[in-house]
């Protein structure tokens, strides 16, 4: 196996009588590890996390009635073709938050004018007869293992977008300040008391080598591998495998499925490399055992092409330039 650590069959133990996959995704957004660790210095106590809201519920008990009647659920996603990630795991975040009875405002835009937009509070809380704000992001980056590991920009984003070096000066140096500015001020009910930071994701590592890793990284996150098309395929158990091809919406909470999304290694091999012919971006892939009449994920990882690790490179000069 590629990953040492494996949250995937900790989490199909805990939420196997979970089945629609809305609500497998929140479960996972509540119960997940942290990407970063609260108590790490470089954060300076500004990092949320949610056992500061989940404390008034039985998280068990609410999840299992939602995974009954999940209409309410659907009706506060409008899922369509082009729901980004981000939004959608924002959005199961402000349905929880909401049904908890702590969400003041989510979504609210700054502007300073009708065409420009200062920033954007995620999430503004009522917490402790406080206003809280919390900055939300569900990120997921690959270490570019060829430098030290210990430098935040070389976890980069699959699609070369971002680096985590990046989203965090960004969320840390701009986006926790927002209500310091006049025009956020203006909009607000009462002062922000705290400000913070609250990030889910996975980490993918060359192999699942996953021993060269980050200062301020929660040491549980979340973990996954990244290869080469050439590289999965010298497996010698790769015969033996089965897959699944994940689209991004189904990224969050590992995978369960019917047996007719399960592929071979033939029929994945003939997938990525009809992908590969016009698409540079890497493909998230489960590992999948099969139980009876479904599959469960056992691991992830993303297939990259074969030129990924040299752009990859390329995009971390850029972060540091940069920075």
């Amino acid at each position: 196996m590629f990953v040492s650590h494996n949250f995937q069959r900790e989490f199909h133990q805990r939420w196997s009588h979970l089945t629609h996959p809305h609500v497998r995704s929140l479960a996972w957004l509540l119960d997940a590890p942290d990407l970063l660790d609260q108590d790490a210095s470089q954060w300076h106590g500004q990092i949320a996390t949610l056992n500061q809201v989940t404390g008034s519920r039985d998280i068990n008990t609410f999840l299992t009635a939602l995974d009954q009647q999940p209409a309410p659920l659907l009706a506060s996603l409008e899922i369509n073709p082009f729901t980004r990630l981000g939004r959608y795991a924002e959005a199961l975040m402000a349905f929880y938050l909401r049904e908890e009875g702590l969400l003041v405002q989510h979504g609210l835009q700054v502007r300073a004018d009708k065409n420009s937009t200062i920033g954007e509070f995620d999430f503004l809380l009522r917490l402790n007869d406080a206003l809280v704000h919390w900055e939300f992001a569900t990120k997921f980056y690959l270490l570019e293992s060829s430098g030290a590991g210990h430098d935040a920009d070389y976890f980069v984003g699959p699609n070369l977008a971002d680096t985590l070096g990046a989203k965090m000066n960004k969320i840390f140096a701009r986006q926790l300040h927002l209500s310091r500015h006049p025009a956020a001020q203006a909009l607000l009910p009462e002062p922000v008391a705290t400000a913070q930071a609250l990030v889910k994701g996975w980490l993918f590592y060359k192999d699942g080598d996953s021993e060269q890793t980050l200062d301020g990284l929660n040491a549980a996150h979340c973990r996954g591998f990244w290869a080469t098309s050439s590289d999965l395929f010298a497996r010698a158990d790769i015969d033996s495998m089965r897959f699944a091809v994940l689209h991004r919406l189904a990224w969050l909470a590992p995978a369960r499925m019917s047996l007719d999304h399960v592929l071979s290694a033939d029929a994945l091999a003939d997938m990525l490399q009809a992908h590969f012919i016009d698409e540079t971006m890497p493909v998230m892939v489960a590992l999948m055992e099969v139980r009876g009449n479904e599959a469960l994920e056992v691991e992830r990882g993303f297939i990259v092409p074969d030129d990924w690790r040299t752009r990859a490179g390329q995009r971390i000069g850029l972060s540091r330039q940069q920075s």
